[in-house]
């Protein structure tokens, strides 16, 4: 238990030492802009129909949980507000940074974990380019802006997936549905959303490439890496969540 403990501590101060050098760099010798916008296509641009998708169909699931309740009380018109409301403050930014760590953040494990067992990441040292600022850099920068930008996506499919359920299965009136949407859906509620996928894309960025950049033992380890990375990332951003919601809310 002790040794896991030890582990543990470790591995938070490896990765937090890491986190600084790399916003340190970000900030004194930022990387290219062609490897920040490679990996925005990668992070964002190639995960935007997933995003969009997942998203509106969570919005019309919302919809056929909740309605035959609020319809005992004659509640129908709130379905919009409840829908916006669900989707900003919560379910989005978590949604959206389970994806990108499922999709996105195996890859960054896998290809990081990859160029560590193969050695090319010593050759980077060796023709004095620094792995951080070249790996780590720009996979940071790209989340910072992408993970919000996909969920803000992934709200406004959702609200329009619950629209389209509400209102053509359950025959909600579409301009109360929009009415009581935009009444009482406050603008902080979005922010509080972007906020948390803020620190969603970050830590899930970090985690990933943390356990791509200490790989080792072979093939084998890449996969161990990567499967790690996926976990931690995943149970991680949950635990954030449970802070992050009354701090915020």
């Amino acid at each position: 238990m002790w040794k896991t403990i030890e582990n543990f501590i470790n591995q938070v101060g490896e990765a937090t030492l890491l986190f600084i050098k790399a916003v340190f760099i970000i900030f004194t010798h930022p990387p290219k802009i062609k490897h920040i916008l490679k990996q925005i296509e990668e992070i964002g641009v190639n995960a935007a129909i997933l995003i969009a998708v997942t998203g509106f169909f969570m919005g019309g699931v919302i919809v056929i949980e909740i309605y035959p309740t609020f319809h005992k009380f004659n509640a129908e018109f709130l379905m919009g507000a409840v829908v916006a409301i669900s989707l900003s403050r919560e379910l989005s930014p978590v949604l959206v940074a389970l994806l990108i760590t499922a999709r996105s953040g195996s890859s960054m494990s896998a290809n990081i974990g990859t160029m560590r067992i193969t050695e090319q990441i010593d050759a980077l040292e060796v023709l004095a380019v620094d792995p951080v600022r070249y790996l780590i850099a720009p996979r940071l920068i790209a989340a910072f802006f992408v993970v919000p930008a996909l969920t803000i996506l992934s709200i406004a499919s959702g609200v329009i997936g619950g629209y389209i359920i509400s209102t053509e299965f359950f025959n909600v009136n579409p301009f109360i549905y929009w009415e009581k949407m935009k009444d009482l859906t406050q603008m902080y509620d979005i922010i509080g959303g972007i906020i948390k996928s803020v620190v969603f894309g970050i830590s899930l960025t970090l985690v990933a490439c943390y356990f791509g950049y200490t790989a080792s033992g072979g093939a084998e380890g890449v996969g161990k890496a990567t499967t790690k990375g996926v976990v931690v990332a995943s149970v991680l951003i949950l635990i954030l969540d449970y802070f992050l919601t009354p701090l915020i809310f």
